[in-house]
């Protein structure tokens, strides 16, 4: 049976399939009746899900977050939908594809690994290229970088979301500083490369996304910063000689401040121009996803001209793209078709007071 996901759900569905049942919690409702409120979503959605008069045995079964097979409907509660659990599964395995349950990059995985790798090897600074090698020489970490969201839910949320917009960076960041003579393009590619590594360590991705404890109580920014120092007396191993304590400094500034401002998480505020670089570039590849995600993607169907107020950009977005490309496939189609735009005829003369026969003298 095809599957009816979330976001073309409609009050009245009856829903009978698996999906991703996440933040669970235990309550009483003012009658002194128990529920089991929590989220389900697939990769197009996510609802409030509840589960009347339900007991501490079912609380219990339930997974924190996991794939479940449920049944129930569809309503409308204040103008939001919500899926009113009935009955409910352990999920088995063959009765479900993971893409359709978890969103995922339209990209190719392994040919992002393969460009960010060839980027990274570009490096020139002995130091640096040591340091950015024992990263990825990490198999393990490495292995989590290209599976990993960027985000929870604020921008590039989804499998391989970390790799898109790290990847995505970088290759924006190559191609900038070579207006900007005197600012290191080694430090900038090393600084985007890691200043959101420790993701891979922040988020839980394996069945829904949310943070781990350390995560938590710690963060990426920090804990990328610290590891830092670690990768570093791996890249000294393999140079025989100690990298500088300035560069050291330097790369973790990038990597502290690359938030811009401390309330938006920043440990320190840019001030080196590659930390100013790697805070504009990375945050110019956050907000253009999300800005077109809710203007051009599929989160913009049927929404009207303007999203919701946006806490990130201060205000609501302006949806239609009003100058579309208007491409032809071949030359002689845009020749041939009646709407082109006619190029003017331009009559060109040869000029020369050789040639001229009452040319002055």
């Amino acid at each position: 049976m095809r599957r009816l996901y979330l976001r073309d759900c409609a009050p009245g569905d009856i829903v009978d399939d698996v999906y991703v049942v996440s933040g669970k919690q235990f309550a009483a409702s003012s009658n002194g009746k128990y529920y089991i409120k929590a989220f389900v979503s697939d990769r197009t959605s996510q609802v409030t899900a509840r589960m009347w008069n339900a007991t501490r045995e079912i609380f219990t079964a339930m997974p924190e977050a996991g794939f479940i097979k449920v049944r129930g409907r569809i309503e409308n509660y204040q103008n939001n939908l919500q899926f009113i659990i009935e009955q409910m599964w352990p999920a088995k395995d063959g009765t479900y594809e993971v893409n359709d349950l978890m969103p995922h990059t339209n990209r190719d995985i392994n040919e992002m690994c393969k460009k960010l790798h060839e980027i990274c090897g570009s490096i020139q600074n002995r130091y640096l290229g040591a340091l950015v090698q024992a990263y990825l020489d990490d198999e393990d970490l490495m292995g989590n970088f290209c599976k990993s969201p960027a985000a929870q839910s604020f921008h590039h949320a989804f499998i391989g979301g970390l790799l898109e917009h790290t990847l995505n960076a970088m290759e924006v960041g190559d191609a900038i500083v070579k207006f900007y003579p005197g600012l290191s393009r080694d430090l900038v590619l090393a600084g985007i490369f890691l200043h959101d590594i420790a993701k891979t360590w922040e988020l839980k991705y394996e069945t829904a996304f949310g943070y781990t404890d350390g995560g938590h109580l710690v963060g990426h920014i920090v804990k990328s910063a610290m590891w830092v120092e670690h990768k570093a007396k791996k890249a000294e191993e393999i140079l025989g000689e100690k990298i500088p304590q300035n560069l050291i400094d330097v790369l973790q500034h990038i990597i502290i401040s690359h938030h811009g401002v401390p309330e938006f998480g920043a440990v320190k505020v840019p001030c080196t121009p590659e930390a100013i670089a790697v805070h504009m570039i990375e945050n110019m590849d956050a907000k253009l996803m999300m800005s077109l995600q809710v203007c051009r993607g599929e989160a913009s169907e049927g929404e009207g001209n303007w999203t919701e107020y946006m806490k990130a950009f201060g205000g609501k977005l302006f949806r239609p793209d009003v100058a579309p490309s208007e491409v032809f496939d071949t030359e002689a189609e845009q020749q041939n078709s009646p709407e082109a735009p006619k190029s003017p005829t331009l009559k060109m003369e040869i000029t020369n007071p050789l040639f001229e026969s009452n040319h002055k003298k």
